[in-house]
């Protein structure tokens, strides 16, 4: 029954988070009041998608370290630069929406990624491994990274980015990477196929949530507006390209190259909306909020391109 509800949903993958994304407009009024299970949801996401790692893979993850050094430099030095260039060149004389588009660049890899990673057999040790040191430095990466760019400074808080790490990522991934060890991973085999048809439905929620949340600014819907959407759009898809281009360069194995693709363009936008709109004017939220309303539409279809190209949907992910 499950493994059927699985097989259903990935054939529907490429339309099921925009599905998500139209049902958080449509029910925003009461669906919002629901955005404090979205921690808890990516929790058993994250635990869901770790379970087929294990230690000796994030070991040789860091025995490895060329490809987080490639995404490192696609996703804060890369991407920022070319929101910023795109947003000086569409939006002349607007800083608060260029530094709006340095912020949608610069925000750490999602951990939504960990999904995509896992559906499609990408290298989940390398994700995981992506996701914690990204997470951990952005701290100092966000800040520094729009200082440079376009002399803007925020304070973060870091305690709380912290204390979300720890709860949403680092204890479900190291229980889910314990159970792997203690059991050689039978725990894969036995609850995998169980777990997986729940992680895209938790996906589907996660998006669902996120996108109420934003539905009031969208409200209004103007000419710049959809300048803005348009010019967030086509940097995004740069962003998985570029993941997938230097992978192939590199000549890396398929799973890394799964990897890189999604962390390549995928970001933390709901912890970049909140950072917007705590320390930033209004017009500096739009290009985040732009940014969400896409995210997944284009990891569904980078999906759907790879899975076409690789036939890597459901293999086993190997170490980097």
């Amino acid at each position: 029954m499950l493994i059927k509800l699985n097989k259903a949903l990935e054939k529907i993958m490429p339309v099921l988070t925009p599905a998500a994304v139209a049902v958080g407009l449509l029910c925003a009024t009461w669906l919002h009041t629901l955005s404090f299970l979205v921690p808890w949801i990516f929790a058993i996401m994250t635990f869901a998608g770790s379970i087929g790692s294990n230690f000796r893979d994030l070991g040789k993850v860091m025995m490895h370290p060329l490809p987080i050094i490639a995404t490192f430099l696609i996703l804060h030095i890369a991407m920022p630069i070319l929101g910023w260039a795109a947003g000086s060149l569409v939006f002349p004389g607007d800083d608060l929406t260029q530094t709006g588009f340095v912020l949608l660049f610069v925000i750490p890899t999602g951990v939504v990624s960990l999904v995509w990673v896992t559906i499609y057999g990408g290298n989940i040790a390398l994700t995981l491994a992506l996701i914690l040191l990204d997470t951990l430095l952005s701290p100092i990466i966000v800040p520094l990274s729009l200082s440079v760019i376009v002399g803007a400074k925020v304070h973060l808080d870091v305690l709380a980015m912290m204390n979300g790490l720890l709860w949403m990522v680092v204890v479900p991934s190291i229980v889910g990477m314990i159970l792997n060890h203690l059991t050689k991973g039978g725990v894969k085999v036995v609850w995998g196929p169980r777990l997986a048809p729940f992680t895209k439905i938790g996906l589907f929620i996660v998006v669902a949530i996120n996108s109420s949340v934003v539905a009031p600014h969208l409200r209004e819907m103007n000419a710049k507006l959809i300048e803005i959407i348009a010019v967030a759009f086509v940097c995004a898809t740069v962003g998985y390209l570029a993941g997938w281009l230097i992978s192939r360069a590199m000549k890396w194995d398929q799973d890394v190259t799964v990897a890189l693709t999604f962390n390549s363009g995928m970001r933390n936008l709901s912890a970049g909306a909140v950072l917007a709109i705590s320390f930033f004017p209004p017009p500096v939220v739009l290009p985040v909020i732009a940014g969400m309303l896409f995210q997944q539409l284009l990891a569904a279809l980078y999906g759907y391109n790879l899975n076409k190209k690789y036939r890597l949907k459901n293999q086993p992910s190997q170490a980097a």
